[in-house]
């Protein structure tokens, strides 16, 4: 006769037993990473990168789902409506968990209530270029003194409303004293396309995407908003070395449905951390002056609350609303 003991302490076992494998084998079909911005900016190229590794170290394929559209919440929202079972994951970054709560005023998904924390994978910082339209402007200070020269008449363009690109420019702007006019576009790609075309004169962007404009003879890469120069383009200074004290840049996260089983989170995470270390990934974040960078899950969910407050400062002491 099995006595209690004995029988619990079976059950025990037979349940470890018949749970090893089912986590074992976790994924067992394609994952959908959704990546809320249109194809070509830079949370898609790095997002791809990561994917690919995932592909490889998981067996599974991780498919790249662009939902573009307001800031990143369309993408981001379908992402929170998914089954939690670890097939559909997001690709989050500032604008979509820190500075969308601040901006929309019914903002459909919760960063924090809506999602899973499951890694950080990227920081970079940003660029500012001016293109075609402003031939004249060969440096920061030519800038600035054509902004000043006639207030409101420098437009820039950003990958949208609200966005780190948007907001960005109005600090440097802030700090320096100046009234730029501000053209918003769907994405990073369309953005510095106008730029280039001549339609806008200056944008905040990122470094990779600033670099390839710049060769290809349409902008200039003015400074950087990194606290050293970048090995990309090492000759470009700082906003520091030109007396502005800003360093900014942007994240770039895993984020899961709320409900995604711990144990699938902490292979997510194991997943996301294994891409770091792969040298195509190493390679594709150098050539974006990106810097890999994982965390706990629990750490990314501190890291976005503490994002929020910064990025909410930031938007409403420019009065930046959106609905």
């Amino acid at each position: 006769m099995i006595d209690f003991s004995r029988r619990s302490l079976l059950i025990a076992l037979t349940s470890v037993v018949l749970a090893g494998p089912a986590l074992a084998v976790f994924p067992e079909k394609p994952i959908r990473m959704i990546v809320p911005y249109p194809a070509g900016g830079l949370t898609d190229i790095l997002a791809r990168s990561i994917a690919n590794a995932m592909t490889s170290s998981s067996g599974q394929s991780v498919i790249v789902d662009n939902r573009g559209g307001a800031n990143g919440a369309i993408g981001t929202l379908a992402a929170s409506k998914a089954t939690p079972d670890g097939y559909t994951i997001l690709v989050s970054n500032t604008d979509t968990h820190a500075i969308n709560p601040a901006i929309y005023k019914h903002l459909a998904y919760d960063p924090v209530k809506d999602f899973e924390p499951v890694s950080l994978f990227a920081r970079v910082p940003f660029a500012l270029v001016v293109g075609s339209s402003r031939p004249e402007i060969t440096d920061f200070k030519g800038i600035v003194a054509a902004a000043k020269a006639k207030p409101g008449s420098l437009t820039f363009a950003s990958w949208g409303n609200g966005s780190t690109s948007h907001l960005g420019m109005e600090l440097v702007s802030r700090e320096v004293g100046l009234q730029l006019s501000h053209i918003p576009f769907s994405g990073q790609a369309p953005g510095i396309q106008a730029v280039q075309g001549g339609h806008v004169d200056a944008m905040i962007l990122q470094p990779g995407g600033a670099d390839s404009a710049a060769r290809g003879g349409k902008a200039k890469v003015l400074a950087v908003t990194s606290d050293k120069r970048l090995a990309i383009m090492p000759n470009t200074p700082t906003l520091r070395e030109l007396g502005i004290n800003l360093v900014l840049g942007n994240w770039f996260a895993i984020h899961a449905p709320k409900g995604t089983p711990p144990e699938v989170v902490r292979k997510l995470h194991q997943l996301t951390e294994e891409a770091l270390r792969d040298p195509k990934v190493v390679e594709t974040f150098l050539a974006q002056a990106a810097t890999p960078e994982s965390s706990q899950p629990e750490q990314l969910g501190s890291f976005v609350l503490s994002e929020q407050k910064r990025w909410g400062s930031v938007a409403r002491a420019m009065n930046v609303s959106l609905d």
